[in-house]
């Protein structure tokens, strides 16, 4: 089968890529043709495990043009009085009757189970079949690399006789382990001990190998329509005003603490690591329970008698199941030109809001047609990983905002942008300006101590 000819090449189905079609199909009359390795779109979400859940609400992630959800709030579990979160089953069901849809309109070519070799040549990765595609503009919507533990093998060496296994196994689990050792810090880890607490497992059968802390995020300040007002524009202005009245970095988070803006989960270890995960003060209790928690690094190696680790060594316990949560979920990469000629290069313009941010550059490539003013509003914002992180972000989210606020009409856009967390079409002109005015005094301020503590 040849492939026509085609105005778009997405290559990666997944959240941004989709995000990034959602919005051609919505607001231009454009062909596109979509290639992937999965069998349906989605991206890491097929392999993610069973209980994963979003961790924003519902209303924040997918496409422009299609909720996510029905919008309630959640009256148990650990997300009580908060707007829903997501499952895998729904992510992945959500974007498979997106692609039908995309497919159905006539205007999308969809090539599952297959890589883009570059010169417009699609091979199937089940046969030897080979399609050609002569494209206009190609978007490459896997720059950022998203990894689930069932992605990659642990770095680290595992004995025999020793049970390793990732998060996904979790849900199959039938009562054949008397302790657990959970590997990593991260979101994926929060996700398998919470899992196994709220399962029956007590947290004395728990150990926690976390190679270090991290600043985490109040779920209640991520919230959505009724309690958009209370949460994220309350958080915007307590973190910029935080950064104004600091007297330096350490400070800085001395008072976000304070104000509710950050948690951590040990307050009596200084966290050195931000990515952007959110919790619900439920979880935190519930994570604080996990007494057992060692600190000696990253884990170097897994023996019957032990595990050795970066800066010393602990017993391990028969009847142990190690549980791994250390992929690194966004890889760091050095940031790269959004538009270079005839290739789009699919990034994060605002921090951790990736599908935001494919959205948002589908409604830049269609509505400005000089390729600077084009990267000047799309300046890729890297994810974060350390704390010093943190003040890179808000540097860079501040310098595109202001980029943003002078295009009246791309500032319309993102009011009525579904995915754009920052911005709301339920809050008045008269407030939207007040607030975007209280950050404009705020943010000088803040943005030259930024630059202080990065220097």
């Amino acid at each position: 089968m040849e492939a026509r000819g085609t105005d778009y090449l997405i290559v990666g189905a997944g959240a941004m890529g989709m995000a990034f079609a959602d919005v051609l199909m919505q607001e231009s009359d454009v062909t596109i043709t979509i290639v992937d390795r999965y069998h349906q779109p989605g991206g890491h979400w097929n392999l993610a495990y069973p209980y994963v859940r979003l961790h924003q609400p519902s209303s924040f992630y997918g496409v422009n043009s299609r909720p996510l959800g029905s919008n309630r709030i959640d009256t148990a579990g650990n997300n009580k009085g908060l707007y829903e979160l997501a499952s895998k089953a729904e992510v992945c069901a959500y974007y498979d009757d997106l692609m039908r849809d995309f497919v159905s309109s006539g205007r999308v070519q969809y090539f599952p189970m297959c890589e883009y070799q570059g010169g417009g040549k699609i091979q199937s990765m089940t046969s030897e079949q080979c399609h050609h595609v002569d494209a206009a503009t190609i978007v490459d919507a896997t720059f950022m690399n998203v990894k689930v533990p069932s992605m990659a093998a642990p770095s680290y060496d595992i004995g025999d006789g020793v049970t390793c296994v990732p998060p996904n196994a979790l849900a199959s689990l039938r009562g054949d382990f008397k302790r657990y050792t959970v590997i990593g810090a991260g979101k994926t880890s929060f996700d398998a001990c919470l899992f196994l607490l709220d399962n029956g497992v007590s947290a004395d059968s728990i150990r926690w190998i976390k190679p270090r802390e991290s600043w985490l995020w109040d779920r209640a300040y991520a919230q959505s329509e009724d309690l958009f007002e209370s949460s994220i524009q309350q958080l915007s202005i307590l973190q910029i005003q935080s950064v104004a009245d600091s007297e330096s970095a350490e400070d800085f988070f001395v008072r976000a603490e304070a104000a509710g803006v950050v948690l951590r989960i040990d307050e009596g270890v200084k966290p050195t690591m931000f990515r952007c995960a959110t919790v619900t003060k439920t979880e935190i209790a519930k994570l604080r329970s996990i007494e057992n928690v060692v600190r000696l690094g990253r884990v170097q190696s897994i023996s019957t008698q032990s595990i050795r680790l970066d800066e010393g060594s602990v017993d391990n316990e028969p009847d142990t199941l190690f549980v791994d949560c250390t992929a690194d979920g966004l890889e760091r990469r050095p940031p790269e030109p959004v538009f270079a000629d005839s290739e789009i290069i699919l990034q994060s313009v605002r921090t951790c809001q990736q599908v935001f941010s494919a959205a948002f550059i589908a409604h830049v490539e269609l509505t400005e047609h000089d390729e600077t003013r084009k990267n000047t509003l799309c300046a890729p914002v890297p994810h974060p990983d350390t704390d010093t992180d943190y003040f890179r972000n808000m540097l860079a989210d501040l310098v595109n905002g202001l980029a943003w606020q002078e295009n009246p009409s791309l500032m319309e856009w993102m009011k009525n942008a579904r995915l754009d967390g920052f911005t709301s079409s339920r809050t008045s002109a008269e407030a939207d300006a007040a607030f975007m005015q209280g950050l404009q005094e705020q943010g000088m301020i803040a943005a030259e101590k930024i630059m202080g503590y990065l220097s």
